[in-house]
């Protein structure tokens, strides 16, 4: 297929929540050395409730085979609430609108924007790849409850910004190690922090397109920008092989 017809492809498919099955087939992953999903069932089977802030679209939550009896789900990108409540509301599932800044950027201690729920809410609380402020996190959690995240490190996008052929933007020290010490300070006790390096392999320049179009929040991207460079790809037949960063903590409130 001429990389013209795969970019129009890609460009006119939908795209929506966070689901990626559109790219089922052209893309090869590897996985974390952890299982998020195994280690928040553990939790989960033993907690009358879990908060799950930034679900997206559901689709994660959705799928998990540990839900509790009470659960609440969080999503601060206003276009994802009504897929996510679509998707979950009927599982009886409430979702609210609610976001954190970004981590590195808050000030110590930060409470605002607070989180919509009372102090001690919840026994877990779970993020996958969602900013939270640390201070919100141990006011809402119950004393010997849990929060397990799962994040996109620093310099994760460098790769992208090679094959785009633009420069990548300097590292902003978002490690395992910081959010490991801002949690601490939120006076929560870390149970394991770790990192590790991902390789994404796309087939094509459409599946690479599509998957540009579905994290542009993270990466300003558009088809019509950068449909030469695509092109070029396509045509030196480049290796479109990205390596992504990801890092784990659990922590837990006494």
């Amino acid at each position: 297929m001429t990389a013209e017809k795969l970019l129009e492809e890609a460009a006119a498919a939908p795209i929506g929540g966070w689901d990626f099955s559109w790219l089922e087939g052209r893309t090869r992953s590897e996985r974390p050395p952890w299982d998020f999903e195994a280690l928040v069932c553990s939790h989960a089977r033993r907690s009358p409730d879990l908060l799950d802030l930034g679900t997206g679209g559901g689709e994660w939550l959705a799928s998990l085979p540990c839900r509790p009896a009470r659960v609440a789900a969080t999503e601060g990108y206003e276009p994802n609430l009504p897929v996510a409540a679509a998707r979950l509301e009927p599982l009886g599932v409430a979702v609210v609108p609610a976001a954190a800044p970004d981590n590195v950027g808050q000030e110590p201690g930060a409470g605002e924007p607070p989180l919509p729920f009372a102090d001690a809410s919840f026994s877990l609380i779970v993020s996958r790849h969602e900013s939270y402020l640390p201070a919100e996190i141990a006011r809402v959690v119950r004393a010997g409850g849990s929060f397990v995240t799962q994040q996109v490190g620093e310099r994760n996008e460098d790769d992208v910004y090679a094959l785009l052929g633009r420069r990548p933007p300097p590292p902003i020290g978002w490690t395992a190690e910081f959010a490991k010490a801002q949690l601490q300070a939120a006076g929560l006790e870390v149970i394991q922090a770790r990192a590790a390096e991902v390789t994404t392999t796309f087939a094509d320049v459409g599946a690479f397109a599509w998957w540009l179009r579905m994290i542009s929040f993270s990466l300003a991207f558009s088809v019509g920008e950068q449909r030469g460079r695509l092109a070029e790809l396509h045509a030196s037949a480049t290796p479109l092989v990205v390596r992504e960063r990801r890092f784990l903590v659990e922590a837990r409130k006494g």
